[in-house]
């Protein structure tokens, strides 16, 4: 009887059961710089030594790059270099990054975080200094071209950072640091405005 009631709870609950990304809809603009939340996408934390990249890259449909500080973009997905044998796979196309590396047996670990990280996009001619407000990296065009990615920190937290043009940038964070990343862009842009 007890099932019986936990099924019917569950039936007339799941209607109104609705994910909503976090920080759904924001964004805020000053001269200069816009901040804004970017729509959904497939990521995954990819770990491999040298041996099984060439496999990875077939199986992902883009070169995992080899470099610091260095990404690659194929149809929709990026790869950003996060260290020696790490990488973050982004897909905005609508595919899923970690069914690919399923079917790869060179030796590897990659794990679904899409429900774990946002991004925010910062654009306009204020942007980098508007990401400066809080984070130290050089981000002018000769240290920081576009393409470059890393991993760095925005005021108190950590963020993976693409530069997507030379006026525009991918914050990636997680989403518990969403509010705070986005709240700490958001005063930045106003302060590149003055």
């Amino acid at each position: 009887m007890a099932k019986a009631a936990a099924k019917k709870t569950a039936a007339a609950a799941s209607p109104s059961v609705e994910r909503r990304p976090a920080l759904a809809g924001r964004s805020t603009a000053a001269t200069g710089a816009k901040v804004e939340v970017l729509p959904p996408a497939d990521r995954i934390s990819l770990r491999a030594p040298e041996a099984s990249i060439a496999a990875l890259s077939k199986a992902l449909g883009v070169t995992l790059p080899k470099k610091p500080k260095t990404s690659a973009t194929k149809a929709g997905r990026t790869a950003l270099w996060l260290g020696p044998d790490e990488w973050l796979v982004i897909d905005e196309a609508g595919n899923d990054p970690l069914t690919d590396c399923a079917a790869v047996s060179a030796l590897h670990s990659a794990v679904g975080i899409s429900h774990r990280n946002i991004a925010i996009a910062v654009t306009g001619a204020g942007a980098a200094a508007t990401i400066n407000a809080g984070c130290p990296q050089d981000l002018s065009l000769d240290a920081f071209p576009v393409g470059a990615a890393s991993r760095t920190i925005l005021g108190k937290a950590e963020i993976v950072l693409l530069r997507n043009a030379p006026d525009a940038f991918r914050v990636e964070c997680w989403r518990s640091f969403s509010d705070y990343v986005f709240t700490f862009l958001s005063e930045g842009s106003r302060d590149a405005a003055v």
